[in-house]
């Protein structure tokens, strides 16, 4: 029985610590918040990541907390609509995708490990040093450790990373926008829809999703040059609201929220590449190795898809963890690769960059539905995605 450390406690690491402990492995995870971290953003579930959550069981507890959205409005700057779509397509997703809010993934995939899966809040490993035979880990609060494996599952900006590789910088490629998202109320009492607003470089959007009592804004900009202190709170709260200062729509009250929002977010859309996932006995899963951005709407695919493959090829090999990692990497490189392309493309659609882009988007809306064969035309819309998202055959392990 090998121990492993899984620094984070978000998607890919309690998915990571099931099948660990499925196949014999003792996992423990650390989280440097004081508790799981619920709300957030919805997120989507889609192709080979469906099948992993259906392998845990899980897949019908996830529908039923599914968001349930139902259309997505574009409104002008006076709130007058000027196009809907479908929110699913809105979405890129297909009939058996599933969209579900973050905290709630995150609590089912919590509650199915909580009971045979060490787990210790409010601490973050401060130094890990390998020898012969496993890893010495300290922790800012905590006693030191020693373990066998060591995982990083935490996050764009992780922590393991930077102590087994190097500073972020090396392997983080910036798409040029920021994107912010935060708890607001549900003034407008929308239900399972979306509302937004464009202008030339940046989207402001409100929606309400499926039992929810309040509703989520999301401002999402170009940002080419911009270097914003991400501890700083209150300097990033500033930069949304002098960037959407004249937007328009409820654009205003949504900022007048911002300030008292309990669960402001604010980063860079930004991608991580690295020529290896792994040095040493220590190992990096989802967006601690290869983050998609929320632009390619496969973060939380990538990273259940990834912490399955990396539990199942340890367990193939026995444990040992050269043998492991290393076909952990040629397993998932490809499919990482196609769904990190999805990005780029996605951006282009999701702000635009001009007055005549806009226009000629909305048109095209308005005209989508009446058009004939106009389904097929949507399919295609979701087919590049629904191709990367299924690009990997899982393994039974």
């Amino acid at each position: 029985m090998k121990t492993v450390l899984i620094s984070g406690a978000s998607i890919a690491g309690p998915t990571l610590a099931y099948w660990l402990s499925e196949y014999g492995f003792a996992p423990t995870v650390v989280e440097r918040a004081p508790a799981l971290r619920d709300g957030g953003y919805k997120v989507d579930i889609r192709g080979a990541a469906l099948d992993v959550v259906e392998r845990m069981g899980l897949l019908p507890r996830i529908e039923a907390l599914s968001t349930d959205m139902k259309v997505a409005h574009f409104v002008d700057a006076d709130g007058k609509r000027v196009a809907s779509m479908d929110a699913a397509l809105f979405g890129g997703r297909e009939n058996t995708d599933v969209e579900i809010m973050r905290g709630d993934l995150g609590s089912l995939l919590h509650e199915a490990t909580a009971d045979r899966v060490e787990y210790v809040f409010d601490d973050s490993i401060t130094s890990l040093a390998e020898t012969e035979d496993g890893v010495l880990v300290t922790f800012e609060r905590g006693p030191s450790r020693v373990f066998d494996l060591v995982v990083g599952a935490d996050g764009l900006h992780s922590n393991v990373r930077r102590l087994a590789f190097g500073e972020e910088g090396r392997f983080t490629r910036d798409l040029g926008h920021h994107i912010s998202i935060f708890t607001v109320p549900n003034h407008l009492n929308l239900d399972r829809v979306e509302m937004g607003r464009a202008e030339p470089g940046a989207s402001a959007l409100m929606y309400a999703t499926a039992r929810a009592a309040d509703a989520r804004a999301m401002f999402l900009f170009a940002s080419d040059g911009l270097t914003a202190d991400r501890h700083d709170i209150e300097g990033q709260k500033k930069v949304v609201a002098e960037r959407f200062a004249d937007h328009g729509w409820e654009v205003p009250r949504l900022l007048g929220a911002m300030a008292d929002a309990p669960d402001f977010y604010f980063d860079s859309l930004s991608q991580v590449h690295m020529d290896t996932w792994s040095r040493g006995r220590v190992v990096l899963v989802g967006d601690a190795a290869y983050c998609a951005s929320p632009a390619s709407g496969q973060g939380t695919s990538l990273s259940l898809v990834g912490a399955y493959v990396l539990a199942g090829e340890l367990a193939a090999a026995s444990g040992d963890h050269v043998a492991g990692f290393a076909a952990y990497e040629r397993e998932l490189r490809p499919f990482v690769a196609a769904n990190q392309a999805l990005a780029e493309s996605n951006l282009k659609g999701m702000v635009m960059k001009s007055a005549f882009q806009m226009r000629f988007q909305m048109f095209m809306l308005r005209l989508l539905p009446h058009l004939p064969g106009s389904a097929g035309m949507a399919e295609r819309v979701t087919a590049k995605i629904h191709e990367a998202a299924t690009s990997i055959s899982l393994k039974s392990y």
